[in-house]
């Protein structure tokens, strides 16, 4: 009994939560041996000073009644939370997140403000600098995409219109994705979408798979907003975020810069495209759609270079990740900084207690389908939960607030932006229309027209034996008019028409003239020979370059807006921030009663735009100040899904009214920005509250 077998030694002393426990069995094993030293200790008896209270057999080797219970504390939670009340799991879960978030300010202060932010900074600029390319290219490209693609009025529209929807969509379904399958993941698949399907609409030709496109690329740009603002946040101080958020915004103004810039300089380039036989056309605006993809994909490459959100990870418990990340910041701005001998001290950080987890369902399980089509109803159900927890009674009124502000700035803002580039093509229509031609019984015979005629009404003419050879009209009409043994070939025709005309022996060769261009028209013995398929497209004549120029001024006029913004929003507040700025523009709107010409329209929009810029910006501050980590993209993401609804509105609205009235439009707008704004100053502030 005296020789024990080491396995059975090694046995006795199990390791129990990291303590050695001792066997019981009576026998002490603490003796000091021959040659030890005289401070020499047993295992069992180590850590114990000599003012330490000695319990009666612990150098037996049994164990203190109070050790047994504070282990069996430390055993309890593991076993029994499966057991508890989920409210309470809950309630523990929020104590955890508070603590998180004091101790995760205090790391990013110790990791500075440097270099690491700085890159970051860069390359979430890209993106959201393809957020604001997108939401130009289809305005610039309809007027030559609805010639390439002989688009009706309706189809004008929702091609317009189509963007928003697909943005809508995308940014409630990957804003939520965000916050379950972490920050970068989802913005690499939001841009890698956006990227693929920009680039595959500019070489489709129908219509319809174009739409499609556009759509499944705007459903990718729209994911980009709430992330960009929630995965950027993340790595700012409290002082520094406010400020830095601000200064990312302008890189959507540089989105819409860039976006006027291209198609200024490549749109009207008839001759930068090429053709594949007579289906395939390839003209200079599928350039520009391609060109506009750039800024997408230079993002997507260096994002590949940037770390998780360490917030995120540690919401999900990988405390070890986080930690490498932060090190990793921490590092990278203490060499910009020359001071590469700082030490990253921190050594723990508190996660929050896990209550939703996966369960990883194994290869054995069911067919590959299944399996995949239980990981994604689960994650749809999650994003579900915290759709629902934006309305819970934390969240509710600040949501509904916010919901109101949002979708009153979006209608007023995109409604306006759309309103003043239409009514200047209205006023460019009306001085064009002041400048027609009329001609009354002309009488022409055996000449031939090989010129363009533009802006002309010929009324109660008579033409025989004319030819008309490799010609334009533009904006022509023929009324009551005889056309008797005329010949026409190679014509092309824009916003031509014949009404109530003779056509009597005229052959039509290799023109355009269709049939709806004849209204109430007798043709007697008329030929149509080998008409022009599809659409013709003239870019020298029809694309308007004050367009371009419009956008362009009305994307650089926001810049003074974003540097006072980013200066006062961490001085003066994200409230006042936004109720002033909502105002302000509110009382510009009421100025555009005296913009009656081309010239007062772009100056007016140049104001409202630059009034209306620090509203956009606080708004995104205060929008990813107000939730916590877990809830913060899917919040925004609702939130912006609902302000792209308002932009749909806007739109449509607005545009119904160009050439009817001004009143409405203006009065809408005004209305909708003073109730927004003056909501706006009930919401709570956040400047000096830390990221939940």
């Amino acid at each position: 009994d005296g020789y024990r077998n080491t396995n059975q030694v090694s046995d006795d002393y199990r390791y129990q939560d990291g303590n050695y426990d001792a066997p019981n069995d009576g026998y002490y094993r603490g003796g000091d041996e021959p040659g030890q030293e005289e401070d020499a200790q047993s295992d069992v008896t180590e850590g114990h000073d000599e003012d330490d209270e000695v319990y009666e057999g612990e150098y037996q080797g049994i164990p203190h009644p109070d050790d047994i219970k504070e282990k069996q504390k430390k055993r309890a939670p593991a076993v029994d939370d499966e057991y508890r009340d989920r409210a309470d799991l809950m309630a523990e879960r929020m104590e955890d997140e508070e603590q998180l978030a004091h101790q995760y300010e205090n790391i990013i202060e110790e990791c500075g403000h440097g270099r690491f932010q700085w890159t970051l900074f860069f390359v979430l600029g890209l993106a959201l600098m393809a957020d604001g390319v997108e939401v130009f290219v289809v305005g610039f490209v309809l007027p030559s995409a609805e010639k390439d693609m002989c688009l009706s009025s309706s189809n004008k529209g929702m091609l317009g219109l189509i963007v928003y929807l697909g943005m809508m969509v995308g940014a409630v379904l990957l804003g939520g994705l965000a916050d379950k399958l972490g920050r970068k993941q989802c913005l690499t698949i939001s841009l890698a979408i956006n990227a693929a399907f920009a680039f595959l609409s500019s070489f489709v030709q129908g219509y319809g798979f174009f739409l499609f496109c556009r759509l499944i690329s705007g459903l990718g740009i729209g994911g980009t907003l709430p992330i960009v603002f929630a995965y950027f946040s993340e790595f700012l101080s409290r002082e520094k975020r406010g400020e830095h958020l601000s200064w990312l915004c302008m890189f959507w103004m540089i989105g819409g810069i860039y976006a006027s810039a291209m198609a200024w300089s490549i749109i009207p380039h008839y001759g930068w495209g090429f053709s594949m036989g007579t289906k395939y056309h390839f003209h200079s605006w599928r350039v520009f759609v391609l060109v506009c993809a750039l800024p997408c994909i230079a993002s997507l490459v260096a994002l590949k270079f940037m770390p998780e959100s360490p917030r995120f990870l540690l919401e999900i418990g990988k405390h070890d990740e986080a930690w490498m990340i932060l090190k990793q910041v921490h590092d990278t701005n203490m060499r910009a900084k020359g001071e590469p001998e700082r030490v990253f001290t921190v050594s723990y950080i508190k996660t929050p207690k896990q209550v939703d987890e996966f369960i990883e369902i194994q290869s054995s399980t069911g067919t590959w389908y299944q399996r995949w089509l239980v990981r994604i109803t689960t994650t749809l159900k999650q994003v579900w939960d915290n759709v629902l927890y934006c309305l819970t009674a934390q969240y509710r009124m600040s949501t509904l607030m916010l919901a109101v502000v949002w979708f009153t700035m979006a209608l007023s803002y995109y409604g306006l932006i759309v309103w003043f580039p239409d009514m200047i093509r209205y006023f460019q229509d009306e001085a064009y229309e002041s400048r027609v031609k009329i001609f009354d019984e002309e009488e022409v015979s055996h000449f031939t027209f090989n010129f363009t005629l533009e802006n002309q009404i010929h009324r109660n003419g008579e033409y025989r034996n004319d030819k008309f050879i490799g010609m334009k009209f533009k904006e022509v009409r023929f009324e009551d008019s005889l056309f008797e043994d005329c010949y026409f070939e190679d014509v092309r025709s824009s916003e031509t028409f014949f009404e109530n005309c003779t056509i009597i022996s005229t052959v039509f060769y290799n023109t355009d003239l269709y049939e709806h261009k004849f209204i109430n028209c007798r043709l007697i013995n008329s030929t149509f020979m080998k008409e022009k398929e599809g659409c013709h497209i003239d870019f020298e004549e029809d694309n308007d370059f004050l367009i371009y120029l419009v956008s362009f001024l009305g994307s650089l006029s926001v810049l003074p807006g974003n540097i006072i913004s980013a200066l006062l929003m961490d001085k003066i507040g994200r409230i006042k921030m936004i109720g002033g700025s909502m105002l302000i523009s509110a009382v510009c709107c009421f100025f555009l009663f005296f913009g009656n010409s081309e010239s007062a329209m772009i100056g007016w929009q140049c104001l409202f735009c630059g009034a209306s810029i620090a509203a956009w910006n606080a708004l995104d501050v205060i929008t990813v100040e107000l939730y916590p980590t877990d809830k913060r993209a899917t919040a925004f993401g609702i939130l912006n899904g609902l302000c792209k609804f308002g932009a749909i509105l806007g739109n449509s609205i607005f545009s119904s009214f160009v050439g009817i009235t001004k009143v409405v439009p203006i009065l809408l707008a005004s209305s909708a920005l003073v109730g927004g704004g003056l909501l706006a100053l009930r919401l709570p502030e956040t400047r000096d509250q830390v990221l939940m």
